[in-house]
């Protein structure tokens, strides 16, 4: 009945601004729920799997574990360069930017619409101080000497009570968004780190190996025993 009361003295307003309460409760807890929990993944752990698969040339095991973990934004990016590992290199970096493009949004889905909740509700306590003032202004123009300390006393009220409701909700939205902003980021950053290191990975493997052989190619500058001889780095060219 208390909060009944309270609600009913912050008028239409105070509703208004209970139910942009309810909206950002529930969006807090779906966005929590789902970078948390949904999208959490031991990164360094399924890297070195990932890595592992790759430079054993175990392709097709790499692409089913991603699949399995198909949920998961990171998971599903690396799925889609994975598809491109037998290409050539500019397709390959093509199929990074299709992967990234294709998981940020996932990250960002819905949360920009938390920090707008918060400044409604400020602006609707703001409203309500505005309209409390308007009643307590116009009680003691208007009614009469009887009725206007009540009137002036519900006006003022209604003043007191919105602006304390809006910032009641206000307050904790932008400290979760600030919670919720961060954790956003480092999946952001954690994803934008690790499918760059899986496609250097992929188009390096595409490289003939560092030998001897590759290094100084058999020319006639000289041979001996064990091969071409490299060249004399203080030697002049004629």
């Amino acid at each position: 009945m208390t909060f009944i009361n309270f609600m009913n003295s912050s008028g239409v307003v105070g509703w208004i601004i209970l139910a942009t309460g309810v909206a950002g409760i529930v969006l807090i807890a779906e966005r929590s729920k789902t970078l948390y929990f949904e999208y959490g993944i031991n990164v360094d752990e399924f890297m070195n799997r990932i890595q592992t698969l790759v430079l054993g040339k175990k392709l097709d095991e790499a692409l089913v574990l991603c699949s399995q973990m198909d949920k998961k934004p990171l998971a599903r990016a690396f799925k889609t360069i994975l598809e491109k590992a037998d290409r050539d290199d500019e397709t390959i970096f093509q199929s990074h930017d299709i992967a990234m493009a294709e998981v940020m949004p996932l990250y960002t889905r819905r949360l920009h619409y938390l920090s707008m909740l918060a400044n409604v509700a400020t602006l609707l306590g703001l409203l309500g101080t505005i309209h409390g003032l308007i009643l307590s202004f116009e009680a003691v123009a208007q009614a009469d000497p009887a009725a206007k300390q009540h009137l002036l006393a519900n006006g003022i009220s209604v003043s007191m009570y919105t602006t304390a409701l809006g910032l009641a909700v206000a307050i904790p939205a932008m400290v979760f968004f600030s919670f919720l902003t961060a954790r956003q980021n480092q999946l952001i950053e954690q994803a934008t780190e690790k499918c760059s290191k899986l496609t250097e990975i992929l188009t390096s493997s595409h490289m003939p190996q560092l030998t001897r052989n590759t290094v100084f190619p058999d020319t006639p500058v000289g041979h001996n025993s064990n091969g071409p001889t490299p060249p004399n780095p203080n030697s002049k060219a004629s």
